[in-house]
């Protein structure tokens, strides 16, 4: 019966080529559409970490016409019962909850975990997922360290499952022709790209050791990572600020912006990475930059370049977020929207091309749900059909890794000189040191 059902699902077409906004959008009755096509051709999805931009998630996920969410899962009691009011809103059916997501993975009926959990845990679970036989959306960054996201490489190479990070600007309409207009030439040879990150975000304070709340599972939260005392600023955002748990704004935000770069100048691994900042807004418990510029040559005699700015959100060449590629005959520029402009080397305004679909680029759970709409169904569709990812996980770890090299340039504060075929830190020493992490025993990541 399972075997049958999951072939069925492998062959069926729901028609995602022809999918329109009028099935995915918040103005549509999600609990009507998903009534036209019957349940075994929907895809059972468990979503892991529900609190913030996992709750965001599991609402875009139970819109989607060919899709029902059947668990949701976190460590924190209150998530669960939060997110489950939201997906009630959307769909008919009724999720099961779970504290623990692997008892999720047991379900032979589940196809699909998505994680949206802090970053240590990201590559542990998509790995724990493959071996289940799931399929995977993953929230970006990929893995927390360079070391985890060649475990995911293995991990689709022997699972054989699909994979998708969760970089959706790869699947928005504009910012994906604008890219293919800078393939086609239309600033001549992109050489450079520029891209930045800023924001107000406040101080988090000095933490005090206390007891564990009664509504968190603080033992499944800290996971692979090695245990430390809870701290009443630690969850559930400022874990992005620990390099314990997080990657710093780096990798929080910088990974989208340095995807597109890498994208847009066709490049793979670079031969060398540098980076200056440090925390100097405030002095607290903050341990990662909240002011970074990180530098990434390629040997084709091209780089990028990322700035962030957690604590100052004066916009930059007109936007909070984006990227300019300047090439031989003028420059593109894509902002936190769907769309770009091409100007002239005099700084002209060649062409502009908008989008009205609004996005909120300083949201820190749901900036563009109709949009990200896209990228779940191009997900969808590589599931049910075969088709290309927008962004596999080979793409997404090239991706990762450039903004975790940036991170250990700072950390070690030197120079990194980089295999240009395989990635890795020519400095054994550092490549000892930071390619990958110390586990928690029993808890270390496997293929």
């Amino acid at each position: 019966m399972e075997e049958s059902r999951r072939k069925f699902i492998k062959k069926t077409l729901i028609g995602t080529t022809a999918l329109t906004f009028g099935g995915v959008l918040p103005t549509f009755s999600a609990k009507s559409y998903a009534n036209i096509i019957g349940a075994n051709e929907r895809l059972n999805i468990a979503m892991m970490g529900v609190n913030a931009r996992g709750k965001a998630l599991a609402s875009n996920f139970a819109m989607q016409h060919n899709a029902q969410i059947a668990y949701i899962c976190d460590v924190d009691k209150r998530a669960i019962d939060a997110c489950m009011v939201e997906v009630q809103k959307r769909q008919q059916s009724l999720p099961k909850t779970q504290g623990d997501f692997r008892r999720a993975l047991d379900d032979k009926d589940v196809d699909v975990l998505v994680v949206a959990t802090p970053d240590h845990w990201h590559a542990p679970a998509a790995i724990l997922a493959s071996q289940a036989g799931k399929h995977v959306y993953l929230e970006k960054p990929c893995s927390h360290n360079p070391h985890e996201g060649e475990l995911l490489l293995q991990a689709v190479k022997k699972y054989g499952n699909v994979i998708q990070m969760g970089n959706q600007r790869r699947s928005w309409p504009n910012v994906a022709a604008g890219i293919a207009e800078l393939h086609a030439g239309v600033i001549g040879k992109p050489y450079f790209a520029r891209t930045w990150y800023t924001n107000n975000r406040p101080s988090i304070g000095i933490g005090q050791q206390t007891s564990v709340p009664d509504w968190l599972d603080y033992d499944l939260w800290q996971g692979p990572a090695p245990r430390k005392a809870y701290q009443d600023n630690y969850l559930h955002y400022n874990w992005h600020w620990f390099w314990h748990w997080g990657t710093g704004e780096a990798l929080n935000n910088g990974t989208h912006f340095v995807d597109l770069a890498r994208w847009g100048l066709q490049v793979d691994y670079p031969t060398k990475v540098t980076s200056s900042g440090g925390r100097f807004a405030y002095k607290d418990d903050w341990e990662t930059p909240d002011t970074q510029n990180i530098g990434i040559e390629f040997a084709d005699k091209s780089m990028i370049s990322w700035e962030g700015r957690s604590c100052n959100g004066l916009p930059t060449d007109g936007a909070t977020v984006g990227v300019i590629f300047y090439g031989e005959k003028g420059a593109l520029q894509i902002n936190g929207n769907n769309g770009y402009r091409i100007f002239d080397l005099k700084g002209g305004l060649v062409k502009k091309v908008d989008d009205d679909t609004k996005v909120e680029t300083s949201s820190l759970t749901n900036p563009s749900q109709q949009l990200d709409a896209i990228h779940i169904q191009n997900f969808f569709a590589a599931i049910k059909e075969g088709k290309s990812l927008n962004s596999d996980i080979t793409g997404g770890y090239k991706s990762t890794l450039l903004v975790q090299l940036g991170n250990i340039a700072q950390r070690s504060a030197e120079t990194l000189h980089i295999d240009p075929n395989t990635g890795h830190i020519k400095n054994k020493g550092l490549m000892k040191k930071y390619w990958s992490r110390e586990y928690e025993k029993g808890w270390e990541p496997k293929v």
